[in-house]
């Protein structure tokens, strides 16, 4: 259950608003928001992003805990184990996530949200070098996008994410393209923003891909994926040469989920490249723990671009791992 008060004070207006459950009572999630008048349709956009990410993991959670509960699990509650598992983030969550989505298109082949998770997973293996073969896991996650297209031709989070395959699969204008087109299907829909972001970084563009991923911050500053967006940042930061800001970020992105390797790695190399190099060899060996497969070999292969200017600072990041004592694979 929804509820929500307004008060005006002046030109400003105060919403507050708090997500309860019905049955018990108990408050699931509270904020407030003070915004000019003038952005009205601004702060629309805000509360029902943030209220829509918050009800979504809600009812994912509530949902994933009845369903380990049952006995013979049909689609639905595989696929909310699913979704609770990439809620999660580390390696082998989303590896986990993947079987569960698996054993959900199993029962009901024409699952649009079962081949979305599955290809939500393939790509975060993809993006987050869990593997020697990225391509392989955009090709899968492509070909299960375009699978659940087929059967949902409007489906907003399934285009978001084909977007995002074109984006990391070197098809950036066609990325940019796809992902607008979702952002217009769905006002709501967060992480994509992101995505663009990624895409104007991997154009040579590092200094407008901060913009982007604050717009995602606004409308869902805790996103399940927020850590993943100030990642994005610092290595953008990184690409620019401003190592300072780039270690903040990446200090946040840690802070907000310390289970993600590769946020430990980068800041790894970001510490290295600023001459921290005892901090830097500390915090590379919290990343390998998390991820004892990574290597700079993987790290370079996973460049996903090959704009000459994006290129130069990718290899510069892998220098900076180098440096902390991340292995070469």
């Amino acid at each position: 259950m929804c509820e929500g008060s307004i008060q005006r004070s002046g030109d400003r207006l105060r919403v507050n608003v708090q997500l309860v459950d019905a049955e018990s009572a108990k408050h699931l999630w509270a904020e407030h928001f003070d915004k000019p008048v003038a952005n009205l349709f601004d702060l629309q956009d805000e509360i029902l992003s943030r209220l829509s990410q918050n009800l979504r993991r809600q009812l994912s959670i509530a949902e994933a805990r009845r369903a380990e509960r049952s006995q013979r699990p049909d689609a639905m509650d595989l696929m909310s184990q699913g979704r609770a598992c990439l809620y999660k983030g580390d390696p082998q969550n989303i590896i986990r996530a993947r079987g569960l989505f698996e054993r959900a298109l199993a029962i009901d082949d024409r699952s649009v949200r079962a081949l979305i998770g599955m290809a939500q997973v393939d790509q975060l293996k993809g993006i987050t070098l869990l593997t020697d073969d990225p391509m392989a896991c955009f090709s899968a996650a492509e070909t299960n996008v375009i699978k659940a297209l087929s059967l949902a031709p409007d489906d907003a989070v399934a285009h978001a994410n084909l977007g995002a395959v074109y984006v990391f699969t070197n098809r950036v204008a066609q990325g940019i393209a796809e992902l607008e087109h979702a952002l217009r299907l769905d006002r709501s829909l967060t992480g994509f923003h992101h995505s663009i972001g990624v895409a104007k970084m991997f154009l040579g563009e590092p200094a407008e891909t901060e913009r982007h991923v604050l717009e995602d911050l606004r409308l869902s500053p805790r996103d399940t994926y927020a850590h993943v967006w100030m990642l994005t940042v610092g290595v953008a930061k990184l690409m620019l040469g401003a190592d300072a800001e780039a270690v903040g970020w990446l200090r946040r992105s840690i802070e907000t989920n310390r289970n993600y390797p590769t946020a430990h790695l980068v800041l790894a190399g970001a510490l290295a490249l600023s001459g921290a190099l005892d901090e830097a060899r500390t915090v590379a060996k919290a990343g390998l723990a998390l991820n004892p497969n990574f290597t700079i070999r993987r790290f370079l292969l996973g460049a996903f671009s090959d704009n000459p200017t994006y290129l130069a600072g990718w290899k510069r990041i892998g220098e900076g791992m180098r440096l902390a004592g991340v292995p070469e694979g």
